[in-house]
């Protein structure tokens, strides 16, 4: 019988506490220790989850022997850094999106996970709930038939809560419709063709000289339109539209943030009647993302099944983002609009 994997937590922000809280949900596996820099917020959070081993030296806890699973819940512009050191140490890594703000901080962790053969999962956890498998299903099936448009927004008041150096809206929010676009294009088109786009945007700055809303427009060479935008400043808000030949799907719930009970989305022929599917589950995206790491880690085979983000996937995020933010850092040069 193989023993029970321990994670370890790097970061004592909101979303390691929403992990900690998905890793005792799911039960079949523990918390070995965390790692933050300040004291009394570190003693804070391992108090309330019970965890045993607090440091405040992060790579103390990535070299600890009894760790298996790093998770690394810190500012994206650190992400490589860690993903590296994680790597190195032998250790499984689950990284919080966006993999990076850059395409060569990607490059040099995925080349630290391919040389020490290590498992790596990016978290977006949204793509290991049901309701994502549920999507892949439906779209499948052909009913609305060839994918034609797609529109995704995803809006929420957190620019207060953000590190600057981790680039702002597209990093921290735009990763989820456009993640999510990346999937349905490479599922419906395959992976060539969905990696051929032409990318415009426009774009607003924040208070902190960072990138806090933008649109992009994203025209496939197939001919499939798509129109994303992100702000992080304002609102509440996720919406995602598919429209086929033959049909359209719509999110009523927010994709990115199932949970238990009340995800759906509504299948509509043109001119006929619309179909509601609803998913329940045993828990949110996070249950479902800690149930992954461990199914791939007890059975020894580190490539995750779609809808989940394989390496490619998260290469393919990436390189979306980073072509984003420049079309929307090109279009404030032509407007004379950037902040200096």
């Amino acid at each position: 019988m193989s023993k029970t994997k321990k994670w370890a937590i790097l970061g004592t922000s909101f979303i390691s506490g929403v992990m900690a809280e998905a890793i005792q949900a799911q039960g079949q596996s523990t918390i070995y220790g965390v790692a933050g820099r300040n004291t009394i917020t570190l003693a804070e959070f391992a108090s309330r989850y019970h965890i045993p081993h607090q440091f405040t030296d992060f790579d103390a806890l990535i070299n600890d022997p009894e760790v298996d699973v790093v998770y690394i819940a810190l500012p994206n512009h650190l992400h490589h850094e860690y993903i590296i050191k994680a790597a190195q140490a032998g250790k499984a890594i689950l990284c919080e999106k966006s993999l990076s703000v850059d395409m060569q901080k990607t490059t040099a962790s995925l080349e630290a996970i391919e040389q020490n053969k290590v498992f790596f999962l990016e978290g977006l956890m949204y793509l290991a709930h049901p309701l994502m498998q549920q999507l892949s299903h439906t779209l499948a099936s052909g009913k609305i038939g060839e994918i034609k448009s797609i529109r995704g927004q995803y809006c929420a008041a957190i620019s207060q809560f953000v590190n600057p150096a981790s680039l702002g809206a597209l990093f921290n929010l735009g990763c989820y419709p456009a993640s999510l676009v990346q999937l349905v294009m490479q599922q419906h088109f395959g992976t060539e063709q969905s990696q051929q786009y032409h990318i415009t945007a426009s774009t607003r700055y924040g208070q902190d000289g960072n990138i806090c809303e933008s649109t992009a427009i994203i025209s496939y060479r197939n001919g499939v339109q798509c129109h994303l935008h992100t702000a992080e400043d304002y609102g509440l808000h996720a919406g995602f539209t598919i429209l086929g030949s033959l049909g359209s799907i719509e999110f009523g719930s927010n994709p990115w943030l199932p949970e238990s009970q009340g995800n759906h989305f509504t299948v509509r022929l043109y001119e006929q009647k619309e179909d509601l599917v609803t998913v329940t589950a045993k828990g949110n995206g996070f249950y479902y993302q800690v149930e992954a790491v461990l199914n791939a880690l007890a059975t020894e085979q580190y490539i995750v099944p779609r809808p989940l983000a394989q390496l490619a996937d998260s290469v393919d995020i990436m390189k979306m983002l980073t072509t984003w933010h420049q079309a929307a850092l090109k279009s404030c040069t032509a407007n004379h609009t950037i902040k200096r």
